[in-house]
């Protein structure tokens, strides 16, 4: 007797073999027989990951599911096997698979599946390479976004029999960081997150059409002042400059930039400054369709700068159709300095700033700093600059006593949000000094202000998950961390040092163990003092010995004394059992 027809919402797997009658017209019976067997290998997979293979007709498999996550794993896993299982056959009739996997309303009977979710899932799958997968956007909302998959939009696609235009992804396993005690996987470089669903844009460096190295500073500060105005936005995703810097004197196509960094929109540009003029181009690529939707020619003299970027980031958010949050519209308008002269010196200070945070980096960019405040006392945000400047001063120690440095970055501070109370900076750089002061509840709610007001700022979420996670708030550091990951793609070493941290304080071992022997492969020595506390703390006293002799290796004038006095943690004790898992392990606590 027939099963009854039931109609259900369900996640729909579409599988077929690429160039099927090509591989059955160099031999029929292998072609058939390879066919056969990927299929049965493919089903078990999607039974091995809760799956229902309803059908196999000709070249085409159709499977159900009750979770996109499952359908993708199974799609995953059997394409990576059948990749290897391929490899080692001797001729041409390589049996290859695309999928594409859909949600959508089918029925089911007779053991077969059928309805709009399966015709979608089979137009998604013509979209994936071979070998590749394709979802579309519904599935993807739902895949929680710590699984290890990477997805690259394929923009909206119209599909035939469809009405509406389907947002699709492709989506790959994402690279694996794992440790001889345990299966805990993070994303590329260890914890890459998926960009949200959201408009997103990389602005890569403008060209110096000059060729004076002087005028580099100029270039570079023009683009990091619109990617700074245009993290105030809510709406927008902005990477951050020095992951766009990597492209910097490189010849590239701005669909591989999109693919890099995950980002739609791609601004390009360039300047001459001759004299007391600047001309500047700029052109708008969405790469999504594949077409420049803004170009303009700026052809102004030297003051009129900071208008210029006040009109570019106006009409950006514009093109790209940004919906502003109340307030926000306001607040996208250049406000660093009016004075050209000392815009230089602070361009020139955020360059020297950009490389390993060391005393005489900071140094230099200090000085240039201080002449920018002397040429324009009331800027908020040269004040919020050096008054953070300061504060990581404090922290290691590096020019004054620590009581000195804090009453200078105060000072500093509560000029800034005296002269803008709504300059994220300023608020950012409250937060570091009140934990540095161990007002950790004071810290937190600056911090938080910092975000609120430049959520697409990468250096703020960095920031802020440092303060989270010295104050106990594990998920929201790493929440932070996630962001600032996104917004910054080849984010800095010191990045994994906070994600570790905010991973270890919530109890994730095994996960903080991997980030950190990445950290360290990334930044040889850093890391490993987390290491040896992890593994004191789980009773793995032989590795946190081991790790504490190398570290005292690369570090020989190491002391725990030291190591404490840069630790601001509200919960005490926590800090006295680290420094005793320190000492335990092998460490000296004085020189």
């Amino acid at each position: 007797m027939a099963d009854t027809p039931s109609r259900k919402l369900a996640v729909i797997l579409h599988a077929d073999v690429v160039g099927s009658t090509s591989l059955v017209r160099l031999n029929e019976t292998i072609a058939h027989e390879r066919i056969q067997d990927t299929f049965r290998r493919f089903s078990e997979a999607i039974t091995g990951h809760d799956g229902i293979a309803h059908e196999i007709r000709g070249d085409a498999l159709v499977a159900e599911f009750s979770k996109a996550s499952d359908a993708v794993a199974a799609s995953l896993a059997f394409q990576e096997a059948n990749a290897a299982h391929n490899e080692q056959l001797n001729d041409e009739i390589l049996p290859v698979v695309r999928v594409g996997i859909a949600m959508g309303e089918v029925v089911v009977a007779d053991s077969t599946v059928t309805g709009e979710g399966v015709v979608l899932a089979q137009r998604l799958e013509q979209l994936a390479e071979p070998g590749g997968v394709c979802i579309q956007d519904a599935a993807y909302q739902t895949i929680p976004k710590r699984l290890p998959f990477d997805y690259e939009k394929l923009g909206e696609r119209e599909l035939k029999g469809f009405d509406e235009p389907v947002r699709v992804y492709a989506v790959s396993q994402a690279t694996q960081v794992t440790t001889p005690h345990s299966e805990a996987v993070t994303r590329q470089d260890a914890a890459r997150p998926d960009v949200p669903d959201k408009p997103s844009i990389a602005i890569l460096p403008f060209v110096n059409i000059g060729g004076d190295p002087e005028q580099e500073y100029f270039a570079d500060g023009l683009v990091d002042d619109i990617i700074t105005m245009l993290s105030k936005l809510s709406g927008l995703l902005v990477i951050a400059r020095d992951s766009c810097a990597s492209f910097k004197n490189r010849d590239v196509d701005v669909r591989q930039v999109a693919r890099e960094l995950r980002v739609r929109y791609v601004l390009e540009g360039s300047v001459r400054k001759v004299g007391k003029r600047i001309r500047i181009n700029v052109q708008l690529t969405d790469t999504e369709r594949g077409v420049n939707i803004w170009a303009e020619r700026y052809d102004r003299k030297i003051d009129d700068i900071f208008a210029v970027q006040d009109e570019i980031t106006l009409t950006l958010a514009t093109e790209m159709e940004i919906r502003f949050t109340e307030g926000e519209q306001a607040r996208l308008r250049y406000t660093t300095t009016k004075n050209v002269e000392a815009w230089t010196n602070w361009v020139k200070g955020i360059s020297d700033s950009k490389g390993p945070v060391t005393k005489d980096g900071m140094g230099q960019s200090r000085k240039h700093w201080e002449r920018a405040v002397a040429l324009d006392p009331d800027s908020a945000p040269l004040n919020a600059a050096l008054g953070f400047l300061h504060c990581v001063a404090a922290r290691f120690g590096w020019w004054d006593d620590r009581e000195t440095e804090i009453r200078k970055a105060t000072a500093y501070i509560e000029n800034a949000v005296g002269l803008d109370p709504d300059d994220a900076e300023a608020h950012r750089a409250a937060s570091f000094a009140l934990l540095l002061q161990q007002r950790h509840d004071e810290a937190v709610a600056e911090a938080r202000k910092a975000v609120e007001l430049a959520p697409s700022s990468a250096d703020i979420a960095a920031t802020a998950s440092f303060i989270f996670c010295s104050s106990g708030l594990a998920e929201e550091a790493f929440a932070e961390i996630e962001k600032a990951m996104q917004l910054h793609p080849n984010y800095p070493a010191r990045y994994m040092g906070h994600l570790g941290n905010a991973h270890r304080l919530a109890g994730r071992f095994e996960e903080a163990i991997a980030v950190f022997k990445k950290y360290n492969e990334l930044s040889p020595g850093f890391g490993l003092v987390d290491l040896v506390i992890i593994f004191n703390h789980l009773n793995r006293t032989g590795e946190a010995k081991r790790e504490a002799a190398r570290f005292l290796a690369l570090r020989p004038r190491f002391t725990v004394r030291a190591w404490a006095e840069t630790q601001f943690l509200s919960d005490a004790g926590r800090l006295e059992s680290d420094i005793d898992a320190l000492t335990d392990s092998g460490l000296p606590y004085d020189s």
